[in-house]
């Protein structure tokens, strides 16, 4: 686990799926204008280094202090959507429309998923303007997980997937074969 500033380059993945065009000014105003909430000053530095993708193995779990469906001890945080509408990927954008279809609260900020389950910022306690926590939402089972209080926080506690026991829980996550590879 590492300070969110020592996070650049090193935080994404190989590869090119997701990956939005170059973050702008623009572009993050038009965001929190769509989104109708202010994206956290950490969320915005890390995607202007690149804007979405796979995320690095070593950046790729979060540890949990209770099973969910993915595993025993912790969740995972293969990707990262950015801010944009590239070739028909997913992007931070598409919020509105997967809250709705997926059934979730609101005010959300929907960072990765897969549509049964999903890391999202969570306005609700903070509201729109305020510094939204991280939660862990499994529609499936109707889990809410809180993860950080914060995404710089977030982005602190990640791991590699491979730093925990995946002897007992390769089977739960292995239930994950519906998300696109990165």
């Amino acid at each position: 686990m590492a300070r969110s500033d020592e996070v650049g380059a090193e935080f994404w993945g190989e590869g090119r799926y997701g990956v939005q065009p170059p973050l702008t000014d623009t572009a993050v105003r038009d965001a929190e204008r769509r989104l109708g909430v202010r994206l956290p000053t950490s969320l915005l530095e890390a995607l202007q280094v690149r804007n979405g993708g796979a995320v690095a193995e070593s950046w790729n779990a979060f540890p949990t202090d209770v099973p969910t469906s993915w595993s025993e001890d912790h969740v995972p945080f293969d990707d990262l959507m950015g801010i944009g509408r590239h070739e028909d990927q997913l992007s931070l954008l598409d919020t509105p429309y997967l809250v709705e279809e997926w059934g979730l609260p609101s005010p959300l900020v929907l960072l990765s998923g897969d549509g049964h389950c999903w890391i999202a910022l969570d306005y609700r306690a903070c509201g729109r303007d305020g510094e939204p926590s991280v939660t862990w939402f499994d529609v499936e089972d109707g889990m809410e997980l809180p993860l950080a209080p914060d995404f710089r926080t977030f982005v602190e506690r990640l791991a590699p997937a491979t730093s925990f026991d995946t002897g007992a829980d390769s089977d739960a996550g292995e239930g994950n074969g519906d998300r696109p590879a990165s």
